[in-house]
């Protein structure tokens, strides 16, 4: 189940840094980064919530699903996003 995150996008759209998206969100920097970054297994809908919140999105503008067979040639460079499997 590939999850693509696009949070980085949405902050840039936003002119928003990892620094002042965590403190809004109220989550330390380190765990906002690995969020950004793909590194987690899962996240809170709270966390989720303060997010699109923060930065007046839906969750669909930062997740995105794609199939295991378009996994395989998409490229994590592809705009910036980060799979997630």
């Amino acid at each position: 189940m590939p999850i693509i995150l696009h949070l980085d996008r949405v902050m840039a759209d936003r002119k928003m840094t990892l620094n002042e998206l965590a403190d809004r969100v109220g989550i330390t920097n380190v765990n906002m980064s690995r969020i950004k970054t793909g590194k987690v297994r899962a996240i809170r809908f709270s966390t989720l919530d303060a997010i699109c919140e923060v930065l007046d999105c839906q969750p669909g503008d930062i997740l995105r699903h794609i199939s295991v067979d378009k996994s395989r040639n998409f490229s994590s460079d592809a705009g910036g996003s980060i799979i997630v499997d």
